[in-house]
């Protein structure tokens, strides 16, 4: 009896898998649903709450981190406030936010 070829086994789908997958993406893009509506739902729910729910601080500190693109320290350095303050701060507004925009969808 002839020993088994051993030879490796080439990864064969290499290729094949971006194919697959771009094929994939292709395809939940052009049946996927419209959900701008669903979004501009939740912006404007993002602005009544901040305006309405959180302190000052808060919308002022979301607004340099998330808009601005401001880091914590540079925030701290900028306010002159310690750096846990403004985390701290950062931490109770977004559980502010997620407590209000959780009914938006």
């Amino acid at each position: 009896m002839a020993a088994p070829d051993r030879r490796p086994v080439e990864k064969a789908t290499a290729v094949r898998d971006n194919e697959f997958l771009g094929d994939l993406t292709a395809w939940n893009r052009a049946h996927s649903r419209d959900n701008s509506e669903q979004i501009e739902r939740l912006r404007r729910n993002m602005r009544r709450v901040r305006n309405a729910e959180l302190t000052p601080r808060q919308e002022e500190l979301l607004h340099l981190y998330y808009d601005q693109g401001l880091s914590m320290s540079q925030i701290a350095k900028q306010l002159y406030i310690d750096k846990s303050t403004v985390s701290r701060t950062l931490a109770r507004g977004r559980k502010k936010l997620k407590r209000y925009l959780k009914y938006s969808f």
